[in-house]
């Protein structure tokens, strides 16, 4: 059923975490993330720190539904978007980090289904009116940032270690990339607002497409990035609910 509104989506990430943090579930680490960075954007709606709070009410709206919509495919019979795909078919690998099935879904849902959403709340020429309170959720999204590398940095000791290997850091995957992702994004969903739907179609198949190659990028590292994965998940819980219950309450 989907969300009608910013509530919802808050109630139905809940449910979901809830959940995971039964089944031992990694779905639960991006749905924790995402349900922080959800309530804080409500707050802010409730704040009036946005220009128009009931379109960003329907924005959130549209984009949350975009993941459910990912997260039943996948659970009815392993469809959806390809990006999507790519980042639930790490759950059940054992082998993986905590901040690889964060990117994953940071990847899919930035990538994808943040220009869709926009484009879909302000078509045509409306998209232009939309670009300062997408631009604030920035600011939202970094304060929430800071808060749960710490809890990454407390639950995986040796993140550290990317970057002294030449990769990136907790810090620059969930903060650096956010920013210039949602960049792009912008730039995309003023593409598809002002598309017809065969060309939108188009756009959102590459889309896809591209957000695909980065998820497999982060799922299967070249070089000497893979070994450093494999020694910093020797020092990760395999406490799954645990660890779900302390990134659902880095914002506590």
């Amino acid at each position: 059923m989907a969300a009608e509104n910013i509530d919802d989506v808050v109630d139905r990430l809940a449910r979901i975490v809830r959940e995971a943090g039964r089944a031992g579930d990694r779905v639960g680490y991006f749905a924790a993330l995402y349900r922080q960075v959800t309530v804080e954007v409500r707050t802010a709606i409730h704040g009036g720190r946005f220009d128009d709070g009931a379109r960003m009410d329907r924005f959130d709206t549209f984009f949350g539904n975009r993941y459910f919509d990912a997260y039943d495919a996948w659970r009815r019979d392993h469809s959806g978007p390809r990006c999507w795909r790519e980042a639930f078919r790490l759950l059940d690998d054992a082998d993986t980090v905590i901040v690889q099935h964060l990117i994953l879904g940071v990847n899919a849902h930035i990538n994808l289904d943040l220009a869709i959403a926009a484009a879909r709340t302000s078509p045509g020429e409306a998209i232009q009116a939309l670009r300062r309170d997408f631009l604030l959720i920035n600011d939202i999204l970094a304060r929430v940032v800071l808060v749960v590398q710490d809890s990454i940095g407390a639950l995986s000791p040796l993140m550290s270690l990317l970057d002294q290997v030449g990769g990136r850091t907790d810090e620059r995957i969930l903060d650096f990339s956010v920013r210039r992702s949602r960049e792009e994004a912008w730039h995309n969903a003023v593409l598809l607002a002002g598309q017809n739907e065969e060309e939108r179609e188009a756009t959102i198949e590459r889309l896809d497409i591209r957000a695909a190659v980065l998820a497999r990028l982060v799922t299967r590292p070249g070089g000497v990035v893979r070994p450093a994965l494999q020694l910093i998940r020797r020092t990760e819980s395999n406490d799954l609910p645990a660890v779900i219950t302390h990134l659902n309450n880095a914002m506590n």
